[in-house]
């Protein structure tokens, strides 16, 4: 059995478990937002921090890093039970399918777990819903708790996406909007980067490398904590 985990958050960037492969890819028809509590490792209940769920989207792509666990069941359960905790305060999961740059309509991944949280702040404690632009950089800029401060995860986030290759355009705006609250002048410094598979001219004599569809995997797609 193949044990595939799809990371949109902090896991881009700090996975916390051992893994024995690596892909970049996408999910479908949903897009990355900031409108989940965190009460215990980047803020506390007396002041949430903001961190990353999903928002259901007609049409839109969320980019991450999908990491596949194989060895057993022990080094499986390992790895969900590591998930289940860093991922507590995610309650809902949904079946979805993954994507590469290599195809955009056959899926790389079907059966993907993803960690999501119901957009409902009545019957899920930790939903906070969205709110305007500068109300979440201010909670962002302030909220800290055990595991840092919450300012530092969007700018983790943000670099994170720089470094796969795709950026979000609404963490770019919110991440700016919190550097304006810390007095911060500019934007995030971004380096030089050599060529990519996706940045590779049409004409170039470098065949990319074919990933073929895993019908029998199961994979998860976690988000963060």
């Amino acid at each position: 059995m193949v044990f595939w985990i799809f990371g949109y958050g902090s896991l881009v960037w700090n996975p916390g478990f051992d893994y024995d492969e690596k892909l970049i890819g996408y999910i479908k028809d949903y897009r990355r937002v900031f409108d989940l509590a965190c009460i215990d490792h980047r803020g506390t209940p007396e002041h949430p921090a903001r961190t990353c769920t999903l928002d259901e989207s007609k049409g839109a792509i969320c980019w991450g890093a999908a990491y596949c666990v194989r060895g057993g069941p022990e080094k499986e359960k390992k790895a969900m039970e590591y998930l289940e905790r860093r991922e507590c305060e995610y309650d809902s999961k949904t079946l979805v399918d993954f994507f590469t740059e290599e195809d955009s309509l056959r899926p790389a991944l079907t059966g993907v777990i993803v960690f999501t949280s119901t957009p409902d702040k009545v019957n899920n404690k930790y939903y906070l819903g969205p709110a305007p632009l500068e109300d979440m950089a201010r909670q962002i800029a302030t909220a800290s708790g055990p595991c840092g401060d919450n300012r530092e995860y969007i700018f983790k986030m943000e670099k994170a996406l720089y470094d796969i290759g795709h950026e979000d355009d609404y963490i770019i705006e919110l991440a700016n909007e919190v550097r304006k609250v810390l007095g911060i002048v500019g934007s995030f410094p971004k380096e030089k980067k050599l060529l990519g598979p996706s940045q590779i001219p049409l004409n170039s004599h470098i065949s990319p490398v074919k990933i073929r569809p895993l019908p029998e995997a199961i994979a998860a797609v976690a988000a963060d904590s």
